[in-house]
């Protein structure tokens, strides 16, 4: 499984880099992995406000529809629009297929490290 060391990761399988002043946010290859082959997104707006553990997103599947949760708090500065056309970037490579960008965050120190999140997942596969 494809886990890049200088990302964060959040028990909700979403991953964070930090980017600047800003970061930006996606979900995690065991995530797209677990939900299957994507065909629709929900984005946010430019200008939301994110919470920590509250959904700002939504993504649909051939299996269901999930939640993507807040990692952080912050305000989105940027939504990428590429994925509403073809949400299924998002499985060919998820760590390229961010979500949202944010600024003004918080809560960065509540994420885990790569091992933390490999051991997370290794429970739940």
């Amino acid at each position: 499984m494809n886990l890049p060391k200088n990302l964060k990761y959040s028990a909700s399988h979403e991953w964070v880099k930090t980017e600047g002043d800003q970061v930006v946010i996606g979900i995690t290859d065991f995530a797209q992995k677990e939900l299957g082959d994507l065909v629709f997104i929900n984005l946010p707006n430019v200008g939301d406000e994110i919470t920590h553990d509250e959904a700002f997103a939504e993504v649909e599947s051939v299996k269901a529809a999930s939640d993507i949760i807040s990692p952080v708090n912050g305000v989105i500065t940027e939504v990428n629009e590429a994925l509403l056309d073809a949400p299924e970037l998002i499985n060919q490579n998820a760590y390229d297929a961010w979500i949202i960008k944010a600024k003004d965050v918080s809560g960065l120190d509540s994420l885990l490290s790569a091992e933390q999140y490999e051991e997370l997942i290794s429970k739940e596969a």
